[in-house]
């Protein structure tokens, strides 16, 4: 690709995609890579795939709205990773369909207001884990709960109680202020 996914402190150079050491098929500029670029690494630090941070990265710094094959020669990346990370985009609201008058495929324009993708982000992303997250603490409770009547009760059994506990503490705070959040910015 054209930019490089290190994570140490050296900053990472584009490259134009005219060099002959980089993969893809289309032009893509040196604004363009730079702006991919910055999309790679907040998809890192989200945990989220590369070729998402790729895809919006692009739509980003593109002028005009993307049909699909677009996306995937410009990218050098394959149909099913382009498929998977404008679903997840879509599903973020991160990146929308458009209608391009004389055009029959789906293109594509990114949300570039900070506070709708925040919101999306946290909806899709966030919340369900917390919510997920509610039901194996109380999973772990009950498991606690029934390791103590069943007599193995001793400091190891008070520890993990208290711990199984605080975790239930973390994800009722974070359950509660993950919808303010998403609020605020909604």
């Amino acid at each position: 690709m054209a930019h490089s996914a290190s994570t140490d402190a050296e900053p990472t150079v584009a490259v134009a995609i005219d060099d002959p050491g980089i993969e893809g098929g289309a032009d893509l500029s040196r604004f363009q890579c730079e702006v991919i670029d910055i999309f790679v690494r907040v998809a890192d630090l989200l945990g989220i795939p590369k070729s998402v941070g790729e895809i919006y990265g692009l739509l980003y710094a593109s002028a005009r709205p993307l049909a699909f094959q677009d996306i995937v020669e410009r990218l050098g990346m394959s149909k099913g990773s382009a498929s998977q990370g404008l679903r997840m985009l879509r599903a973020t609201g991160a990146v929308r369909l458009v209608y391009v008058p004389g055009r029959r495929r789906d293109h594509f324009l990114p949300e570039t207001e900070l506070r709708a993708l925040l919101s999306g982000f946290l909806k899709e992303k966030v919340q369900p884990h917390f919510e997920s997250g509610a039901l194996r603490i109380k999973s772990l409770q009950a498991l606690v709960r029934s390791s103590s009547l069943a007599g193995k009760e001793g400091p190891e059994m008070a520890l993990l109680r208290e711990r199984v506990n605080k975790l239930g503490a973390w994800q009722k705070k974070g359950g509660a202020i993950i919808p303010l959040i998403a609020k605020f910015f909604g």
